[in-house]
């Protein structure tokens, strides 16, 4: 027997927190590291979704729709779910107001690069230097993945957690954090930078999850300008808010219904792998909890080895001069000065030379190899010494250290 379903919406309508849906047996006992506790379903019951599965997320929706709202959840269910050696933000707020609470979390739970004066990334300029900086992070996680012969992040994880997974060097490697890039508003950064915005998110989503890397895109504006064919396709999971008008909600869903949503977090939600929208509420999470969450990790004590993201260069900069030492490990020139002297360069002979762990030996070798020191990885050989110690005192100004 047919029959038609008819909504009508509460005069009422009641809040969905974030804590009813974190405290449930699907958010508690979901076994994803990433899962999310997005809200409540149209008929009261608890949505967690996972991102590891999305691999990555759209979102869009009009000022006062409970887009940011809802980012500010997503953050928080991660944050709950992860400490930070299992959970790295990149947070990208060209809008300067709703994501900057996080910047509290810099010793924590964001990577971020010396070379930038900003945790939150607010400018246009720097938010494209620290695309390509995540581009440059998931290349070093692909080298590692296939240097230790996994396919994806869990693999290797798994291996570390047992202890089995090993450096070319022979070092045992600890797990890889994920890494989520979290962008607030896209339109802002398109209208300004949008060829030098579109690629590096574009490769990234074709790429960056099997490295443990997701990105989270949000904007108030889903025209065809912001959100390209190019981004589109790459982000098969999608959330849409209440938009204006039918033409934008085909734009984020393939199809009309976003513009008749009641706002204040009523959401049409499409995960992958299925073309019909699902409707929920999305969690409220108010300033005060955010604040007391970030409150509450700031003061927890944090002692692991935070990789930093290794910015790319400005066209027309060069690997030489004051660039090379300025905002450098302290034993960056020493361990120059060491591997030329050497004639061969590796992270072990860093290591018993100057008495350091394994990761900020790593990193020294990355610096010197950016620097046009060092040459590239190859294999199990020791890197190649690519100038010799005249060269080094030219550009650091002739002071061996003491």
């Amino acid at each position: 027997e047919g029959a038609v379903g008819v909504e009508i919406p509460n005069s009422r309508p009641a809040i969905v927190s974030l804590k009813e849906v974190v405290s449930g047996a699907s958010f508690v006992e979901n076994p994803s590291p990433l899962a999310i506790a997005l809200g409540r379903t149209a008929s009261g019951d608890p949505y967690v979704t996972d991102l590891g599965r999305m691999p990555h997320l759209l979102v869009a929706g009009t000022t006062g729709s409970g887009k940011s709202v809802c980012l500010n959840a997503v953050i928080a269910s991660l944050l709950l779910r992860n400490p930070p050696e299992r959970l790295q933000f990149v947070i990208i707020d060209p809008k300067k107001l709703e994501l900057s609470i996080y910047a509290r979390l810099a010793r924590h739970h964001l990577m971020t690069s010396p070379e930038l004066d900003e945790e939150v990334i607010t400018t246009p300029s720097n938010a494209v230097r620290v695309l390509g900086g995540v581009e440059i992070e998931m290349a070093r996680r692909y080298d590692v993945l296939a240097a230790a012969g996994v396919r994806n992040i869990e693999e290797f994880n798994e291996l570390a957690e047992k202890g089995q997974a090993v450096s070319p060097e022979g070092e045992t490697l600890n797990p890889i954090s994920f890494l989520v890039v979290v962008i607030d508003e896209l339109a802002d950064l398109m209208m300004i930078m949008a060829k030098d915005v579109e690629e590096p998110i574009a490769r990234l989503a074709q790429m960056a999850r099997a490295v443990g890397i997701h990105l989270i895109v949000a904007t108030q504006r889903p025209s065809v300008d912001v959100i390209t064919g190019v981004i589109k396709a790459n982000f098969p999971a999608r959330l849409a808010f209440q938009v204006a008008s039918k033409i934008d909600s085909r734009t984020i869903l393939d199809a009309n219904g976003a513009e008749s949503l009641l706002g204040n977090g009523d959401a049409l939600f499409i995960p992958p792998g299925r073309g019909q929208p699902e409707r929920i509420h999305c969690c409220y999470v108010g300033p005060g909890e955010i604040e007391n969450l970030v409150s509450h990790i700031e003061n927890q004590p944090c002692d692991f080895y935070r990789h930093t993201l290794r910015l790319p260069q400005p066209e027309g900069a060069i690997g030489g001069g004051d660039e090379i030492l300025g905002d450098r490990d302290e034993f960056f020139e020493e361990a120059a000065r060491m591997v030329i002297r050497q004639g061969q360069a590796s992270v072990s002979i860093l290591q018993r030379r100057l008495k350091i762990g394994y990761a900020r030996a790593g990193r020294l070798i990355d610096q010197l190899e950016r620097a046009g020191i060092v040459g590239p990885f190859d294999g199990s050989k020791a890197r190649e010494v690519l100038v010799d110690e005249e060269y080094l005192d030219q550009i650091s100004g002739g002071h061996p250290p003491q």
